[in-house]
Parts: structure tokens; C-alpha cells; sequence
């Protein structure tokens, strides 16, 4: 994300969650998926969650009576979204839980909607969508456009083939090296910004190859392709817990960097012209951190380490 590192070293210890535990619902309209939870409650990742009347009434007048927040999501991008059964619309994931419990403390459904994740802020600038849950950066430049409402904190990681055969230990090893992107991530701001170091060190820059989706770059990733993938910390974690039975992927484990390559907040972006919005999701998170369920939402999954304590707003540390 030094030669090969066992799936079983503490930073992928906590990505060992292998049931995956599903929220029920699917359907929802305008091409969403999922979003079956009551309005008016429900039982998340073991919790019950009730709905908070206060709150509700904090929600824009349009959301109130809507009764739904639009949520674009790349999916599949696990552990974050991912559909339970291919070609089926029926989410789950640690994102797409957190929304049903956000949707349940705020008395109104979070309706997820599949989407390109390169995609994902224009359509919030659109008004296509009210917010976004995808495992977002909070950085400054998308903070020009969207506001965001952080609930993890993570870094970047790299997942390589089993058995690590390109001996691939820290970024500096990928220098020369063809490496997989999702495109429009920070994971690719990182890949490109390295270039300089390898440059400085007089080996070759790294031969950035850029995918649409992460299971893009990972399909790359098993065909050989390329010999490494960046992507998310916890993402690349939980893909070498699970892919093939833990058979498929690695995941290099850099000492110097045990959450991550530059560790940011991650947090549900929310559409600039819906303030009330931004700040009813806020003080509704930071409720289902003062009660637990955020970090039983993310325990769920393997990352509880990820949970915030505080629910921050435009916390980007760039």
C-alpha cells in the first residue's frame, strides 16, 4: 500500500470482517438502489436507530417533503458500497449503512444511486443529487464546490498480486513500475505528485495506468497488467481479506505509513445550495457517534479504527 506483509499484520487485522451482513431494501427510484429502511427507524449493524424529531424538522423544507436525500455512490467500491448479488440492485457496505442510519435518526430515506465516481461531484454541482457517500476525500478543492460532513479518517494503501511477486513494499518501489488508478481519486493526485521523488532519485516515474471503476483496476491487477493498484487503505485491506477466499490480492504494509499514505478525513459530501442539509447530517452523525453506532457500523466491516470521534465539517488537512 517491504516484501510481501501476511493478511494477518494488525493494519489488515482490522479489515477481518467476513460476514457481510445486509441491510435490507432495494428499489429506489430514479435508478437508485437500496434504501429500504423506515423513516422512522431502524435496526442497522445490530443497532436499533430512532428517529430524532428535532432533527427532522432541522431538514430543508424540499428534503422534509420529498421525504428522501439523493445519494450518488460508486458501487462497487467495498467496503464502502457494493451490491449484494451481481445484477441485482440491493447495496450494502459500510457507507451505504451509515446512510440508512443517518436516514433513519433524520426521520427520511437516503436513496443511492450508482455512479461514476469521476461523476459524482459534478452531479452534486447539477443538483442531480443532494449528497454524496463514496468514501470521499475531504480536500480544498472539492470544498469550492460541495461541503463535506467527515466520519473517517483513512490514507491511501497498496494492494498488490498474492505472494507480492514485484517484491512491492513502500511507494518508492512503484518508480518504473506499471501502476492502477482509479481516475479523479486522490489515490491518483498521490501516484502523480510521487512522480518527483522518483525523478529526484534518478529512477524512472511510475507508468500511471487509469481505470473508470476499482474493480477495473483490480481486474487489471489479477491479469497482470499492472503490478500494483493505490486505492484506499481500508479498500485494499478488505479486497485481500476477501477476493478469492483472501487467495487473490496481498496488501503491502509500509511501517511508516500505518493508516495510510497521507491520512485525510473522509466525509458525505453534501450539495453547497443545501446548508441546512449539510449541518442536519452533521449534528445527526454526531449522534450516532455519541450512542456507538458509528463505530458498530464500521466495526461491521472490519475498519472500526476509521470512525471519527468528532463529527467535523471541511476538516481537509491539504
Amino acid at each position: 500500500m517491504y516484501i510481501s506483509a501476511p493478511r494477518r499484520g494488525a493494519a489488515t487485522a482490522v479489515l477481518a470482517c467476513t460476514a457481510l451482513a445486509v441491510v435490507s431494501g432495494c428499489g429506489a427510484g430514479d435508478g437508485g438502489a437500496g434504501g429500504g429502511e423506515p423513516a422512522a427507524g431502524g435496526k442497522i449493524a445490530g443497532v436499533t436507530v430512532t428517529r430524532n424529531a428535532a432533527l427532522h424538522e432541522a431538514l430543508p423544507e424540499q428534503i422534509k417533503k420529498a421525504g428522501t436525500v439523493r445519494v450518488a455512490a460508486d458501487v462497487p467500491y467495498p467496503p464502502f458500497a457494493m451490491f449484494v448479488t451481481e445484477g441485482k440492485s440491493e447495496l450494502a457496505g459500510l457507507d451505504y449503512d451509515l446512510g440508512q442510519a443517518l436516514g433513519a435518526k433524520l426521520g427520511v430515506r437516503f436513496a443511492f444511486t450508482p455512479t461514476k465516481f469521476d461523476g459524482i461531484v459534478p452531479a452534486l454541482q447539477a443538483g442531480k443529487f443532494d449528497a454524496a457517500m463514496s468514501a470521499l476525500t475531504d480536500n480544498k478543492e472539492r470544498q469550492k464546490v460541495v461541503d463535506f460532513v467527515d466520519y473517517s479518517r483513512s490514507g491511501s494503501g497498496i494492494l498488490v498480486a498474492e505472494g507480492n511477486p514485484a517484491k512491492i513494499s513502500t511507494l518508492d518501489d512503484l518508480c518504473g513500475r506499471k501502476v492502477g488508478v482509479q481516475a479523479a481519486t486522490n489515490q491518483y493526485k498521490l501516484l502523480k505528485a510521487h512522480q518527483a521523488t522518483c525523478r529526484a532519485s534518478g529512477r524512472k516515474v511510475a507508468d500511471i495506468q487509469t481505470f473508470p471503476k476499482d474493480s477495473d483496476a483490480q481486474l487489471a491487477l489479477r491479469s497482470g497488467k499492472v503490478i500494483a493498484e493505490l486505492v484506499t487503505k481500508p479498500a485494499a485491506g478488505w479486497s485481500a481479506k476477501t477476493a478469492d477466499g483472501g487467495k487473490a490480492f496481498d496488501l503491502a504494509e509500509d511501517p511508516k505509513a500505518p493508516a495510510g499514505y497521507r491520512a485525510s478525513p473522509n466525509g458525505i459530501a453534501v450539495s453547497r445550495q443545501l446548508p441546512q442539509l449539510t449541518d442536519a447530517i452533521q449534528r445527526a452523525l454526531q449522534a450516532l457517534i455519541d450512542d456507538g453506532t458509528l463505530t458498530k457500523i464500521c466495526d461491521k466491516y472490519g475498519v472500526a479504527s476509521i470512525a471519527v470521534k468528532e463529527a467535523t465539517k471541511n476538516a481537509a488537512v491539504d
